[in-house]
């Protein structure tokens, strides 16, 4: 369909090096998924394996369903975050709905192709009695999962099938929930948010030995104690460099010293983990005493939320 849009335009130049800049997004997602081994127009899951149903991806507010591009787009976002759904809104459509995003949630670009007519042409064809001409677009926008959000209503949320009983040890539930901590369970990445102070992880039935899902949680908490408003350690390292090696340390660590005090032996050894940070250790011998010693008071302060109840029981 055509419309007529009034008003200004970006320059013809700029419109094509944004439509271009566009193409190359999307067709470098494409090339990733490929060289990942996944064929993304074929959907590669089923219940058996993300929990997500079979199916396109649809606007979860109007039913509409999503096609051309954004199929792959969608589906791939769906795999690798391990969302449970097909169901997607825009930030505008879930509040409509009485719900919101949650903070901190990252959105999935798709694309809106369409035309319009300059005014310009629009006045020449009508002065020539000409048919206009039209100028194809692109248009980005943002949506997200209906797992990324809260409060919608009940026939559009995402109803998660219940984690199987007993995969989670009583011990840390009990910790992790009086904490008070942002703790989020879902998707196939566990990781703490130091933006928006939230830790996330996924569900325990994902493990292949569920009991190893303890050391990961309590890793991603361990990040969570050093927060500027708790112990505050230094976050500001990206990957690869020396204060992000050093608070691997300190998070691996905490796992196992709360690990052994709750009485959880996940079959991963904490020194297998530790050990990939031997270049660290190497270039500073007191790299792992300081990282130590901060993670011994990192396991302090979260087994100081244990309940009374749990506290002289081995756990």
């Amino acid at each position: 369909m055509t419309h007529a849009i009034a008003g200004t335009r970006p320059s013809p130049d700029r419109q094509s090096r944004e439509r271009t800049s566009l193409y190359q997004d999307i067709t470098d997602r494409i090339i990733a998924e490929l060289e990942a081994g996944r064929l993304p127009w074929v959907q590669p899951w089923g219940h058996s394996d993300t929990g997500a149903d079979l199916g396109l991806p649809r606007n979860a507010s109007t039913g509409r369903r999503y096609s051309g591009i954004n199929i792959l787009i969608l589906w791939g976002a769906v795999f690798r975050h391990g969302f449970s759904g097909q169901g997607w809104l825009t930030f505008r459509q879930a509040l409509a709905l009485g719900g919101h995003v949650r903070k901190g949630e990252m959105g999935t670009t798709v694309v809106y192709a369409d035309r319009f007519i300059p005014d310009g042409e629009r006045r020449r064809a009508e002065r020539e009695g000409s048919e206009p001409g039209v100028i194809a677009f692109l248009k980005r926008f943002t949506v997200f999962n209906a797992d990324q959000c809260d409060d919608l209503p009940k026939d559009i949320a995402t109803t998660l099938p219940p984690i199987p009983e007993g995969l989670i040890l009583p011990q840390a539930e009990a910790l992790i929930r009086a904490t008070g901590a942002t703790f989020r369970i879902g998707g196939e990445r566990a990781f703490y948010s130091p933006a928006h102070d939230y830790v996330q992880v996924p569900r325990p039935d994902a493990y292949f030995e569920p009991i190893n899902w303890h050391r990961t949680a309590l890793h991603e908490l361990g990040h969570w104690t050093g927060h500027p408003s708790r112990l505050g350690r230094d976050h500001s390292g990206h990957f690869g460099s020396k204060s992000y090696a050093q608070e691997e340390l300190v998070a691996e660590m905490t796992s196992a010293f709360t690990c052994a005090t709750l009485g959880i032996v996940p079959t991963v050894r904490h020194a297998d983990y530790i050990a990939s940070w031997l270049d660290v250790l190497r270039q500073d011998n007191r790299a792992i005493i300081r990282a130590a010693g901060a993670a011994s008071k990192a396991a302090e302060y979260l087994l100081a939320f244990r309940p009374e109840s749990m506290v002289g029981q081995g756990a």
